[in-house]
């Protein structure tokens, strides 16, 4: 499955995506929030990620900007779309594919999805899981997002769950306008965080639940995307 797996990460990167991986997550699927009827026999998970745009970060101070917003709602259409030509390379193959939706919540008040994007990307390899709660990749920080495809197609594992850490950066403590972020990402409030998206979303600010603060806060260590 070699030659499927490369021709898998090429399809990715050239329609544009920054980041790529394959997780076995065969001992994972019970904490989805799918049947296990759909989730039988799928034990790969396909790691895309989209690299976001540093200028339209940069324009966020402490809230969310509608700019931001966009390019946030364009960069998940961006993604699905992805999953999407995914999803019919691996049918044409006559494998089962489950493309999940980049950003569509099941239970705002836990954040939760049908699965974890972030935490099958760190099963991937790409990256860890930061102060911030969110998934932080040597390279791009936290700024991009994910999507993920479910697969029976025995695609081959070349990456391992990367042994990362904020070290010592705590750039997201500082400017977290809900104090949600604490020094160990165990301990970060998802209530605090939680009612602070509904204050931007109740001032007009965005139409969904985002901020932005903590993603703009945890910048690439290498490319400046």
């Amino acid at each position: 499955m070699q030659n499927e797996y490369e021709a898998l990460k090429n399809l990715a990167l050239d329609e544009g995506a920054a980041l790529f991986g394959i997780a076995d997550i065969s001992k994972l699927k019970d904490k989805f929030l799918l049947s296990p009827e759909v989730l039988k026999g799928l034990d790969r998970a396909i790691s895309v990620g989209l690299a976001l745009s540093g200028a339209i970060l940069e324009e966020i101070l402490d809230r969310p900007t509608k700019l931001y917003f966009y390019h946030y709602r364009q960069a998940n259409i961006f993604l699905d779309q992805l999953a999407l030509k995914i999803t019919t390379f691996l049918q044409k193959r006559n494998f089962r594919a489950l493309p999940v939706p980049s950003s569509q919540i099941v239970d705002w008040e836990k954040q939760l999805g049908h699965l974890s994007h972030k935490r099958i990307g760190e099963l991937a390899g790409l990256g860890w899981i930061g102060r911030n709660n969110l998934l932080v990749n040597k390279d791009l920080g936290s700024r991009f997002r994910l999507v993920t495809i479910l697969t029976d197609m025995p695609l081959p594992i070349f990456s391992t769950k990367e042994d990362g850490s904020c070290g010592d950066c705590r750039d997201c403590i500082a400017v977290c306008p809900a104090g949600a972020i604490k020094e160990k990402k165990e301990d970060f409030d998802h209530i605090r965080c939680f009612e602070k998206l509904k204050e931007f979303r109740s001032q007009g600010l965005v139409d969904q639940f985002i901020c932005g603060v903590c993603v703009k806060a945890c910048k690439p260590k290498v490319n400046d995307f």
